[in-house]
């Protein structure tokens, strides 16, 4: 809880340079159920196209358990250890959680950018705390996110006929970019394309070993 109110103050937002943006990456983590194995992969794309660049992963021991708020903790150096096997940087990392929507204002998304100094958008399936209105039913339609006073972020209607998802700052991006940048990354689906190519990447890796 420490180290999460010391790096919190950390996130800066920062406007995407969008003329210089050629690669995004979704990273994702599993577990192998009844042990402490856990593996990571982070998919790089070109964009605007969202074609497979390169695939990267990584496996090893969690050294923490669950705890809701505490998440960061035990992905994060999996994730890491997947991304120095990447020989191409991403200029964004899209990751499958929340970024400054926290209690404390560091989720994985925050935390992970903070480390790597890179871009990061929180994009969570689910609600980990606040509150928001219902937004429109057409894609693109979003509503404000808040926990008390405070804007956590954005929930936004990704693909007409589908639940939301759950849109904050990770590190060194605006909410305003991050949902531009995350729309333009669900031409078909609910979730991101580069999450989901992360998502069958480290089930893929989990099962194979």
């Amino acid at each position: 809880m420490e180290v999460q109110k010391k790096l919190a103050p950390r996130v800066r937002e920062e406007f995407i340079p969008w003329s210089q943006l050629k690669l995004v990456a979704g990273v994702d983590v599993s577990f192998a159920r009844g042990s402490s194995t856990g593996f990571a992969s982070v998919v790089v794309m070109d964009y605007p196209p969202l074609q497979v660049v390169e695939k990267a992963g990584a496996q090893g021991v969690f050294t923490m358990p669950y705890i809701p708020g505490f998440l960061s903790f035990r992905e994060t150096p999996l994730i890491i250890k997947a991304m120095e096997n990447l020989k191409k940087e991403p200029q964004v990392i899209l990751v499958d959680g929340n970024g400054v929507a926290h209690p404390r204002g560091l989720g994985l998304a925050s935390h992970l950018g903070i480390l790597l100094d890179i871009p990061t958008v929180g994009c969570a399936k689910s609600r980990l705390l606040g509150h928001h209105q219902e937004p429109g039913p057409q894609k693109g339609e979003w509503v404000p996110w808040y926990h008390q006073d405070r804007l956590l972020g954005a929930v936004l209607r990704s693909r007409e006929g589908t639940k939301p998802i759950y849109i904050s700052v990770g590190h060194r991006v605006t909410l305003e970019d991050a949902l531009k940048l995350i729309l333009s990354c669900c031409p078909r689906y609910r979730i991101p394309e580069p999450i989901r190519a992360a998502h069958r990447e480290v089930n893929r890796l989990r099962e194979e070993r």
